[in-house]
């Protein structure tokens, strides 16, 4: 009987063989990584998803050790909820000098959008579900600029959603922006000495994600504050891991700092800030991603 069963599995596994199937070789483990990575998530499924005029960028203050618990109640409930009212939570970052500090950026088809999107969703069922868990740990959540892309070939990029199989670590790499304050009347003048500099950002493991600058109209939805302190010009990007942002992109971006600062046109210096994403954030590093701006 044991001969006949050694037969027996002898023939079935040399059927497997023949078909391809239940093999862990080299070969079958080597077929399975690269379908792997060919199927991570194609900018493809989000060709529908341009055209926002108007973006939030959102700077929030946690309480005290609670930024990780904010951002699981972020990353669990909000994403989907705006893109189901016609928004786009673009991306969610933890800022890496500030332990208390969660940025993320919403965006709007454009200006009228913005109150129906946002009486939709805080008078919604969700957030009065969730906001008194949410707003005891949200000490601050007032420091917003309300900005639109420089042109539209500049607009944020839309990254495919998070792949909770394919991506099992969540999102990869790390945020950049940086945030220049014009001095008001100068605020052509710096963006076209602005973006001929921003060129030297284009490196290999660098992904640019949007230009932007400030969208000075009223409040249209005075529950939430917006920021009047501006103008302010913002370049957003993704780089592929901290050996790119050290070596490659932030000596860059110090020299065009400086050289804005030397016009005598910025209010301030700029500011530069590294951001890592959470796990769910649209914006990241992702190979094969369309480098927009």
């Amino acid at each position: 009987m044991k001969s006949s069963h050694r037969r027996g599995y002898a023939v079935l596994f040399a059927i497997a063989a023949a078909i391809g199937i239940g093999l862990a070789g080299p070969a079958a483990a080597a077929s399975q990584a690269n379908h792997h990575t060919e199927s991570l998530p194609s900018m493809d499924s989000v060709k529908h998803l341009h055209g926002y005029q108007v973006i939030e960028l959102r700077r929030y203050t946690t309480s005290e050790g609670a930024r990780g618990r904010f951002a699981r109640y972020f990353d669990t409930y909000f994403p989907e909820a705006f893109e189901q009212l016609g928004a786009m939570v673009f991306g969610q970052f933890l800022e890496r000098a500030n332990p208390n500090h969660f940025i993320w950026l919403r965006g709007y088809k454009d200006l009228q959008a913005r109150p129906v999107v946002n009486a939709s969703f805080y008078y919604g069922p969700l957030w009065r579900e969730h906001r008194d868990k949410v707003n005891p740990i949200l000490p601050d959540s007032d420091n917003v600029m309300l900005m639109q892309p420089l042109r539209p070939d500049t607009e944020i990029s839309v990254l495919p959603a998070v792949d909770p199989v394919l991506e099992e670590k969540g999102a990869q790499g790390v945020g950049v922006m940086q945030l220049i304050a014009i001095k008001k009347g100068h605020e052509a003048a710096v963006a076209q000495q602005a973006e001929a500099l921003f060129a030297s950002y284009r490196l290999a493991g660098v992904h640019p994600a949007g230009i932007l600058v400030t969208l000075d109209v009223p409040n249209n939805f005075p529950q939430l504050p917006i920021r009047s302190d501006g103008p302010w010009l913002v370049w957003l990007g993704v780089a592929q891991d901290n050996q790119v942002l050290e070596k490659q992109l932030k000596p860059a971006m110090k020299v065009a700092a400086q050289t804005l600062l030397d016009s005598g046109l910025l209010r301030e210096a700029p500011e530069l800030i590294e951001l890592d994403p959470t796990p769910r954030s649209r914006l990241r590093w992702l190979p094969g991603a369309e480098a927009s701006p």
